[in-house]
């Protein structure tokens, strides 16, 4: 309820707060930290459970794929749902899916805590500073930690650059759009398809096709220009596809990691809780590192200089995608110590 709550008083805050400008803006910071706090809370939970319900690889597999695919419906949903019912059905809506939530919780299976497979001393009871750094103790954790970093900030780039590059070098403006729902469906549908990638060679493996389909698939989009809108849809459409992998596939390695590395039986959280900071560090780092570098560059949003627009694509799809490779390799050192460890 705290979720709805925050959403609610973010987009209807009382009337009596809008004036001054001041009070709202306090107000509106404390909704947007009550949400996101919220949500983070959720997600953590959710996901650490999907951990503590065991199960193989392809199970987890399959579990982080539903739970993924239904992520990305919300996604497309809330994209358009304000602007076709406005934001009181919006809020309707989030309301009645978080009370169907509530009524599944109850016929969800109950986690399980998992065995602790490394000896090591009692652990620090849960909200202390020894608890939240015990992931950090394990090679594997820290290995694939880097992983998605690496590969998180490669997939972050192109999210904070795309407005600037249809509108610049594509002079495409209003095909955002379409842009993203091609992008969003195809990993959607997607998902069933890296589960069976999974079955056949493994989360690992699985997820390194994912990066190097992802590389091929966008690099290209560095030598698009103006009106190249349909080669953009494409190129949207096969990435779209290697998205699949990023969304189904490190969780349930994260999933193998807390089974083998956890020195505690009720350390889920804590693992996830790094897991989903480093999400939202990729976003922050990719705004901080590649809008500087731009400017450094020459680019300025809105120029039609040459120089200017091919550091735009430059930044664009060839950086991501010469992150993506260094994290390709440091995928396959992580998984041949992880062979030769287990």
């Amino acid at each position: 309820m705290a979720l709805l709550a925050g959403f609610i008083g973010l987009f209807f805050p009382p009337q009596a707060l809008r004036e001054p400008q001041t009070a709202l803006l306090a107000w509106c910071a404390l909704a947007l930290m009550l949400t996101y706090l919220a949500y983070s809370a959720l997600t953590i939970t959710h996901q650490a459970w999907a951990a503590r319900l065991k199960g193989s690889d392809d199970a987890q597999s399959r579990w982080v794929s539903w739970r993924e695919a239904a992520t990305l419906v919300g996604v497309m949903l809330a994209s358009v749902l304000p602007t076709v019912a406005g934001m009181p059905a919006t809020a309707v809506v989030l309301g009645v899916a978080l009370w169907l939530g509530w009524l599944a919780l109850g016929r969800a299976p109950a986690p399980v805590a998992p065995n602790v497979s490394l000896a090591g001393p009692a652990v620090a009871p849960r909200l202390s500073l020894h608890y939240f750094a015990l992931p950090w103790r394990g090679p594997a954790f820290r290995g694939l930690m880097a992983v998605f970093l690496v590969n998180g900030i490669a997939s972050a780039i192109p999210a904070t650059l795309l407005l600037f590059f249809v509108n610049d070098r594509l002079q495409a403006a209003g095909w955002e759009g379409a842009f993203l729902a091609i992008y969003f469906a195809c990993a959607a549908v997607s998902l069933p398809l890296w589960v069976k990638v999974v079955a056949r060679v493994g989360l690992g493996a699985g997820w390194a096709v994912g990066m190097a389909l992802a590389v091929v698939s966008f690099f290209g989009a560095a030598f698009l220009g103006a009106g190249d809108t349909t080669l953009f849809l494409l190129i949207c459409a096969a990435s779209g596809l290697a998205l699949g992998a990023d969304l189904a596939l490190p969780t349930p390695l994260l999933a193998r990691v807390i089974r083998t590395e956890a020195v505690s039986p009720d350390s889920e959280g804590a693992y996830f809780g790094w897991w989903n900071s480093a999400s939202k560090l990729n976003l922050a780092l990719a705004a901080g590192l590649v809008l500087p570098m731009l400017q450094w560059l020459g680019y300025t949003p809105g120029q039609t200089d040459e120089h200017g627009l091919w550091s735009l694509s430059l930044a664009y799809a060839v950086l991501p995608c010469g992150l993506k490779l260094v994290a390709l390799y440091a995928l396959w050192l992580w998984r041949r110590r992880w062979d030769k460890e287990h």
